[in-house]
């Protein structure tokens, strides 16, 4: 007996639900990337400037900044002048 191509995946794609708190989740981490994203094209900036340009507290700015950062979106830049916070700035930036 010969399986169609592509009939594993509709199977699969049956039994195996999404639940709407896993899409839900996955819409916002996917508008707070882009929020923080479009905030570094302007130029790099600390966690505290980051989090008012996007109008987010800064524990949790810096919760989705470090999961950019251990995906590749965002690299550490130098250490401001008064030796507190770091600058972040888009990979592709130079």
């Amino acid at each position: 007996m010969e399986a169609k191509k592509g009939e594993t995946y509709k199977v699969l794609k049956e039994k195996m639900t999404i639940s709407q708190e896993i899409k839900d989740n996955l819409k916002t981490f996917t508008q707070i990337k882009k929020s923080i994203l479009n905030a570094l094209k302007e130029r790099r900036m600390t966690v505290p400037e980051l989090s008012k340009a996007i109008d987010m507290s800064t524990d949790r700015t810096m919760y989705y900044l470090m999961t950019l950062l251990k995906y590749g979106f965002v690299v550490v830049d130098e250490i401001d002048d008064m030796d507190e916070y770091f600058y972040y700035k888009l990979k592709n930036n130079g």
